[in-house]
């Protein structure tokens, strides 16, 4: 079953899960266990007992959809991901409600950026209806999995590569589709607190016609010697300029960039092609437009941000994931400047945005915009 509009109702969700054939671990994780791991997740560390998965073939498409024991992947050394790093990738995670009932936020979403990374990548495009439900089945097999802390969550990692063992430049005519799961708490232990950031002027993330729109590792690759540099210099972030001028912001290692003015408007990089486009990113948008805010998506050079910064003209400025959903910047610098941002703290429409979107996601606000979805 095919659904072509991005909403996909309730019965329509049981379908699409009962296409998983659920084989269920010989040995779960305890219930003390996992109750100890629940406690405190470290983000990325700890994974549930089990993932979806689907297989591509050529010659037969999508097949196999199943949810199977949590473990190793055997690769063979000529597996083509390994060589020809042909895989894609998507964040977003699942919130446990106050009544009990397990929710995502903007799936489609997801689904869609998903699917136009696979094309960039000459992987097979997978359908919204099979994206949706691999995630539905997934947090159905393990929702005990699910935390219930404040600001905890599942995350879950849908993921794409190569399978096919061969040596040779083409896209692979194999294709491993996965969901995996990890249970995490609050971003920042202790509170939101500001970030530092450092502009790199040596190193870019992509370039035009490259894969900086995709979600896909090599982009992430691109982003870590310089995040290393950044930190060695004590900072907590590396900001990237575009490849083609060196002059104009383009994006974090892993977070879109907002700016706000004195005069309240919002503006953030506009989508060039060459950066990726945040599910986070377009909610945040929608929410500070709500508010009456102007918004503007447009080109930003770096000297007029550090101009904005030295004169008062620019607020704040925060950057947006799935991961830490807002986090405010306090300081940013690079090899002429050091700027702290709004005093050094969090800014107030920065706060405020943040509070209303993680409070649609976990139920305790109304989702006006019809972005959550019931998984469990």
């Amino acid at each position: 079953m095919t659904t072509t509009s991005s909403t996909i109702l309730p019965a329509e969700l049981e379908d699409l899960v009962a296409l998983f054939e659920v084989s269920r671990t010989d040995a779960p994780t305890s219930d003390e266990e996992r109750e100890a791991s629940l406690q405190a997740p470290k983000f990325g560390t700890v994974f549930t007992d089990h993932m979806a998965r689907i297989t591509w073939r050529a010659a037969d498409g999508w097949v196999d959809r199943r949810v199977e024991p949590y473990g190793p992947l055997q690769l063979d050394p000529a597996t083509a991901v390994l060589h020809y790093a042909q895989e894609i990738f998507e964040g977003l995670k699942a919130y446990k409600h106050a009544d009990g009932s397990v929710w995502t936020f903007r799936p489609d979403a997801n689904a869609a950026r998903f699917a136009r990374s696979a094309h960039r990548l000459a992987l097979p495009a997978l359908t919204v209806d099979d994206f949706v439900g691999s995630l539905a089945a997934l947090v159905r097999t393990d929702v005990s999995w699910v935390p219930s802390g404040e600001d905890s969550s599942l995350y879950l990692r849908p993921f794409m590569y190569a399978s096919e063992p061969f040596l040779g430049v083409r896209p692979s005519a194999e294709v491993e589709y996965l969901v995996i799961a990890s249970p995490v708490g609050p971003y920042f232990a202790g509170g939101v607190k500001p970030v530092s950031i450092w502009v790199a002027e040596d190193y870019h993330r992509a370039g035009p016609g490259g894969t900086g729109a995709a979600k896909c590792g090599g982009n992430y690759a691109a982003s870590l010697l310089p995040q290393v540099e950044a930190q060695k210099n004590g900072f907590d972030q590396v900001c990237f300029l575009d490849a083609v001028e060196d002059k104009y912001l383009e994006e974090l290692g892993g977070m879109n960039v907002f700016v706000v003015k004195a005069d309240g408007s919002v503006h953030t990089p506009e989508l060039t092609g060459s950066i990726l486009e945040g599910v986070t990113r377009s909610s945040i948008l929608q929410l500070v437009a709500d508010r009456g805010h102007e918004v503007v998506e447009r080109r930003i050079p770096l000297a007029e941000l550090v101009k904005g910064l030295a004169s008062g003209e620019v607020a704040e400025v925060f950057a947006c994931g799935t991961a830490a959903v807002v986090t405010p910047v306090g300081r940013l610098a690079g090899s002429t400047f050091d700027h702290a941002v709004g005093g050094g703290g969090a800014g107030e429409l920065t706060m405020a945005v943040r509070a209303e979107l993680t409070d649609i996601q976990y139920g305790r606000a109304a989702d006006r915009h019809g972005w959550m979805r019931r998984l469990a």
